[in-house]
């Protein structure tokens, strides 16, 4: 979905070094560098990459396709992290592996998540952060985004999993749900699961997706197209 906004697409080694070349001389991978490891043994490197997002997903203007979901009123699944749906404007959205937007102390010495103000110097050259880094308020340890990374297994999920129960009670309440996914791929499939499941009863799927558009057992419709386009054709079909 924020590809379309112009925001880097990190499928893939090669679209995420061309998005980042000073990772592409380090030869370090998108799956490397999104390990909280780092911000234990090189927390300067793991803030660079992370607050770099931070800055990039705070400027970027959604793309007028968000607008067409807000015009359907449309609960949001995502495994982004970017918050661009709440920048769009949307307001049940439920991010189901966190989100950049939000901090958590490293340890972690509780379990609270608190919002993300903080601006991270970030050195354009080595991509490392430079200059005094996030710290959590309660113990003063280091503070890292409240992102579900690889092998993460000091993730804080309360408020992530909070909007996901939220979300599932409306399901059960809603009868004949139509499910559009945008762009969920195969190699993290959680949203692709997600939206096989809850289209399951209906087969409303509508699968929006250039790369990987195939549907199983012809359970919903394929869409081979980027998100914008493919959101402002339906919308159009729809009015006309």
């Amino acid at each position: 979905m924020g590809v379309d906004s112009g925001l880097p697409d990190f499928r893939g080694t090669e679209g995420f070094w061309r998005a980042y070349p000073p990772y592409h001389r380090l030869g370090l991978r998108f799956e490397e560098l999104a390990d909280p490891v780092h911000f234990t043994e090189d927390p300067e490197l793991a803030w660079g990459f992370y607050g770099h997002r931070l800055d990039l997903y705070r400027t970027t203007v959604p793309h007028a396709g968000f607008q067409v979901l807000l015009d359907w009123g449309a609960r949001v699944f995502t495994s982004n992290v970017d918050g661009q749906f709440q920048l769009a404007g949307c307001t049940d959205v439920a991010e189901v592996h966190g989100s950049i937007h939000h901090l958590q102390c490293t340890l972690p010495c509780r379990s609270e998540v608190w919002a993300a103000e903080v601006d991270v110097e970030i050195d354009p050259e080595s991509m490392r952060a430079v200059g005094p880094l996030p710290s959590c308020p309660t113990c003063g340890a280091l503070a890292r985004p409240n992102i579900l990374m690889f092998g993460d297994s000091w993730w804080v999920p309360h408020r992530s999993q909070s909007a996901v129960d939220s979300l599932a009670r409306w399901r059960r309440s809603v009868r004949d749900l139509a499910v559009v996914e945008i762009g969920a791929g195969q190699a993290v499939p959680t949203v692709r699961r997600y939206a096989e499941l809850a289209s399951a009863a209906s087969g409303r799927l509508i699968r929006i997706n250039p790369r990987e558009p195939e549907i199983r057992h012809g359970r919903g419709i394929s869409l081979p197209m980027p998100a914008a386009e493919a959101l402002a054709e339906i919308r159009s079909r729809l009015t006309t």
